[in-house]
Formats: C-alpha cells, structure tokens, sequence
C-alpha cells in the first residue's frame, strides 16, 4: 500500500490554515473536475484531491494523520501500526457527505470505512439549545485489565484551531473505569464527556473502543487468548510440568511426553472472563539450545547416532 501526502496533493505547505486548505482545494478540484478538465489524468487526480481535502479539512483527522510524521514520501510503501490513532477524539462517526468507495486503501487504513466526520457549526445566542456531539476514540489497555477489571488514568487528545485556522492538539486526562471482562473491540460509553452542549443542551457522550496492547506473547480472538510457550526440545520429548504467566497469574502446566511444535494445550475457561469464560490456549514452541561448546556439540553428535530418525522423509529428492 502506498503512502498518500495529502499536503503535496494539494499544494500546500503542512503548516497551511484551514482557509488556505479550502482555497487551495476550490482551485484544483476546478482544474481537474472531469466534466471541464482537459488534463489526461483529470478524474484520478480529482479523486486524489478529493480524498487529501476530506482529512485536511477537519482539524481532527489532520492533527491525527499529522501525528504520522513528515518522514513518509509520497509513495512509499506503508502500513500504519495498530496504534498510530491512540488517543485520538474524534467526531460523528460517518463520512462527510463523501462516497466512500471513492477513497483509497491507504485511507481506509487509517479511517475505515465508517470514517469520523467532524463536528458541525451551530448557531450561538441565548434562545439557542442543542445537544453536543457524541465523540470516539480508541484507548489500548493491558490483557490483565479485562481480567481482573481496572482504574485507570487516561489521556485523550482533541484539536482546537489556533488564532491563526491552524489545528492543536491539546491533551485531557480521565479517570476510566475498565470492566471486567471487556472485550477486544467494545465500547465504553462515557456519559457527558463528548462536546459540550450548547445554551442548556447536554453534553455528549464520549465512546472509548477498546484495544488490547499489542505485544508477541498473547493474541485475542473474542474470549479466547493464545499465547506461545518456549519449551526445550527435552520437555517435550519427555513431558515436563512448567509455570505458565498467564494474563491471570502464573500456573502450572503439564507438557505431555512426545509433544509437537505448534500443538495447542488448552487451558478451559482461562481465557478472558464471561458468564461462559473463554479458553487460554497455550501453543508449545520447541527451542533449540545453540551449540557453544565441545560438550554441547558431543551432545547433538550422540542424539543424532541414538536416534535413527529423518525429519525429511517421504519428501523425495
């Protein structure tokens, strides 16, 4: 997938207001609208265009694709990590009016197909009231915490325009309450905490979708946990019973004799808590001790004439 530069498709400099965003795309979707456009590839650039102005336009989804960096060239091979929007507060939840199908891979990386359109302007005055905008972000937590349930202490980044239309991030700290069992996903709904209301409108709420931290020991898939279990090629030639840190504490597990790489040991209703647990499934991984020494060598060289075996057999050649 190829890295789009949104600032270079629309001529502008990255630190451009948001009145220069909006100057700048009037000029280039005239000059490349297909119904007017004489440019040989007048309908992809016009669809480029279109795409930059949707994320520059709302100092949002700008402030989060600035946070990107300005290492990344047009078109470079790119693939955003999981958590390049953590934190994030977005509006609405749709796309602007825009046709998503119109949108690229590399956008749809970033803001899916549902998007987050921006807030909109409301009239201001003291016989005006309307609720506030519902907003999103995403927050990653600790496997533990859907366990065991936490407190926690979270900060959110939201972007306020400066005097001079350019976006700000500014930073607010909650104090959240993780419940147990939470899963990969789910939504949090934080009464209030979304945009203020305006005159004696509510405020909305605020929705945090939760995202496990990303690391190589445990994967999630619903309730049920994987991890992987380095084991020496002797326990599991002979069986062994080994402590395994589990997202819930540690336990003691039995490796049987004559066991695979890759077989699955499964640990019933270890997995994440429900009113019908998950599974934990511990996946053996055989790890082969490096040779260093003479003795160590000796000790391969006498495996290899106690054994008659050949892990190649039945491949021909």
């Amino acid at each position: 997938m190829q890295f789009k530069d949104y600032y270079q498709l629309l001529e502008i400099e990255r630190d451009a207001s948001q009145d220069e965003v909006k100057r700048a795309y009037r000029k280039l979707a005239r000059k490349y609208h297909p119904d007017v456009s004489k440019e040989p590839d007048a309908e992809e650039r016009f669809k480029e265009v279109n795409e930059a102005y949707e994320v520059l336009k709302d100092p949002e989804k700008r402030a989060a694709y600035d946070q990107l960096g300005s290492n990344w060239q047009q078109g470079q091979d790119f693939r955003p990590p999981p958590d390049w929007d953590q934190g994030f507060e977005f509006h609405g939840g749709t796309y602007d009016g825009a046709d998503a199908g119109a949108f690229s891979d590399f956008f749809e990386s970033l803001f899916g197909r549902g998007g987050f359109a921006g807030g909109f302007d409301r009239p201001h005055g003291s016989a005006f009231h309307a609720h506030g905008n519902d907003t999103h972000a995403k927050v990653f937590i600790d496997l533990a915490d859907a366990y065991t349930g936490a407190k926690r202490q979270i900060t959110l980044k939201h972007t306020e325009l400066d005097a001079n239309g350019r976006p700000q991030v500014k930073n607010r700290t909650l104090n959240v309450t993780i419940p147990k069992g939470v899963a990969e996903g789910q939504l949090i709904r934080l009464a209030g905490q979304g945009e203020p209301g305006v005159g004696q409108g509510k405020a909305g709420d605020l929705y945090l979708e939760i995202h496990f931290q990303p690391g190589e020991r445990y994967t999630v898939e619903g309730k049920t946990v994987y991890m992987n279990l380095p084991v020496a090629p002797w326990e599991a030639a002979l069986g062994a019973t080994v402590r395994v840190p589990t997202p819930a504490g540690a336990v003691d597990l039995r490796v049987p004799p004559n066991c695979a790489h890759n077989t699955r040991l499964r640990l019933k209703g270890r997995g994440i808590p429900a009113r019908e647990p998950g599974d934990l499934f511990v996946v053996v991984q055989i790890v082969q001790p490096p040779v260093k020494t003479e003795a160590e060598k000796a000790a391969y060289q006498q495996l290899s004439e106690t054994f008659n075996f050949n892990p190649r057999k039945g491949m021909g050649g």
